[in-house]
């Protein structure tokens, strides 16, 4: 096999010539080149995923740039090989207790051969395979297109005790760092825990449970937690997965009879990250060794880190005493977007375009109108985005406002949908633990009356429906009643601070 290091390094400046060096630096600085054999071009990755993606993705432009000094690849085929150490993270671990191939589908001119196999001694290098990054991940300030700090990498979680020692997990995408997460008063108070628990080694609040809807950045948070706490101390053994991993990995172990390896795996880790707990809603013995899990690692004073759809005491089919443990410690809502924060987002994520395609022209106003118009989560804002500068590449116009309404028309409809008195009862009704029967009903005690009166109050700001129609949908009560609760919800936000704050989420909630 040829080694070629100068070709390569020749190649290299080619391919971020061309691809950016944002992009580059994310998918293309992390191979390792092991040399060309014959008409292949090997190069080492840390999971089959990764290799996977830069196949896909990236492999035609590998291959030409390879080509102009003079080497005649035809196909790139990827190791899956641990990376070395940078003070981040290794390889990331499988079950898997030997060697066994890997291929995807064939792409380009290049044909996928990497190979699930050991490397070094004692050390397992198996990767696992996650979806692809749409867009620019999961949460709220997703916004910018970074690798993790300290790393030229895609690393993974590693468990440093012994070389053959394996932690499983979920790979962790190099763009979800504290860097590039867009901070606004909707998310504040969840990224200085976020903050205080990644950069210290003792938090007074465990655990960290985060919960929000979808797209408001959890995923972001969580996995900037582990980027933090593996490059401050690449030997802390860190454990991030969701909870369908969790569960999956509980029942595999039930299956080939090793519980024994699955509890030590699971409580001898010194940070512990559960993404989606709410998937082990209703499965009952995952949820038995989730709870001692939970209590062997806080007996240890281990830290845990948890994220969820929603409250642990709104959670459907969790166990009663896995819901107080949840609140034991912090338990922090990421709140829905507002304007300012959208808008945030938006700008980050242009600049970092524009940045490598000085040629796109954006007019003003345009991400103003789309932080506007599209309300909902971060994932579909930032895909609206993305569309509009691709249409705008392939047509070679300008963004203007005509422009985004043409091509995200149906973002922009969809985005339209007209809200309802019955949603504002519903979601009232929800967040005061009221039943809907009740805010519709005659009864009178201030525990139902006063929900019913912001619902009304709501009901005028975020509908256009006059204020008869509004009485009539609140059980039949006349406008002069709906008169009353609007003036009387107005006095009490002027001086009750807790009402006020009620008030602005549920608008936040129902404007999502």
């Amino acid at each position: 096999m040829q080694a070629g290091t100068d070709v390569w390094t020749e190649a290299s400046d080619r391919i971020a010539n061309v691809l950016g060096q944002d992009t580059f630096r994310a998918w293309i600085a992390p191979l390792r080149f092991l040399g060309i054999d014959g008409d292949t071009a090997r190069f080492g990755v840390p999971t089959s995923f990764f290799g996977n993606w830069v196949e896909r993705n990236y492999g035609d432009v590998i291959l030409s740039a390879l080509s102009e000094d003079g080497q005649k690849p035809r196909e790139i085929a990827f190791d899956i090989v641990v990376q070395p150490s940078n003070g981040v993270a290794a390889a990331m671990p499988s079950p898997a207790p030997a060697a066994v191939p890997y291929r995807s589908a064939e792409a380009g001119t290049g044909r996928f051969m990497a190979e699930r196999r050991r490397s070094g001694p004692g050390g397992s290098t198996a990767g696992r395979t996650a979806s692809a990054p749409a867009g620019n991940g999961a949460g709220t300030g997703e916004a910018t297109t970074r690798t993790a700090p300290n790393s030229a990498a895609a690393p993974m979680l590693r468990s440093p005790a012994e070389p053959s020692a394996e932690l499983p997990g979920t790979p962790l995408d190099p763009r979800l760092t504290f860097d590039s997460f867009i901070v606004g008063k909707p998310n504040e108070l969840a990224h200085v825990a976020a903050r205080r628990v990644a950069e210290s080694a003792d938090v007074a609040f465990n655990p960290l449970f985060l919960y929000g809807g979808v797209g408001l950045g959890k995923t972001h948070l969580m996995q900037a937690i582990a980027w933090e706490l593996q490059a401050g101390d690449p030997n802390r053994k860190v454990i991030y997965l969701s909870a369908e991993q969790f569960m999956y990995k509980f029942v595999q172990s039930l299956r080939f009879k090793d519980m024994l390896g699955f509890k030590q795996i699971f409580r001898s880790v010194d940070v512990l990250m559960v993404d989606d707990v709410q998937f082990i809603g209703g499965k009952d013995s995952t949820q038995e060794e989730f709870f001692h899990t939970f209590n062997a690692l806080v007996e240890q004073r281990k830290q845990i880190v948890i994220s969820g759809d929603r409250s642990p005491g709104d959670m459907e089919g969790l166990e009663e005493r896995i819901r107080s443990r949840l609140q034991w410690g912090l338990v922090v809502d990421i709140h829905p977007t507002d304007y300012e924060l959208r808008l945030g987002i938006l700008q980050s994520k242009a600049e970092a375009y524009l940045r490598q395609h000085p040629d796109t022209q954006l007019a003003s106003g345009v991400l103003e109108f789309l932080a506007h118009r599209i309300n909902s989560n971060v994932r579909i804002l930032e895909g609206a985005l993305t569309r509009l500068f691709a249409f705008a590449s392939l047509v070679g116009r300008r963004i203007n406002l005509d422009m985004a309404q043409e091509s995200l028309a149906d973002i922009l409809r969809a985005s339209d949908r007209k809200l309802t008195i019955e949603e504002i009862i519903r979601k009232v009704a929800e967040h005061y633990n009221v039943k809907v029967t009740d805010m519709l009903s005659a009864r009178r005690a201030r525990v139902v009356a006063r929900p019913r009166q912001i619902a009304m109050f709501l009901a005028k700001q975020l509908t256009s429906k006059s204020l008869p129609e509004i009485g009539r949908r609140f059980g039949g009560r006349d406008h002069s009643t709906v008169v009353h609760a609007l003036k009387r919800i107005e006095e009490l936000r002027q001086t009750d601070s807790g009402l006020a704050e009620d008030l602005e989420l549920l608008r936040r909630m129902l404007e999502a």
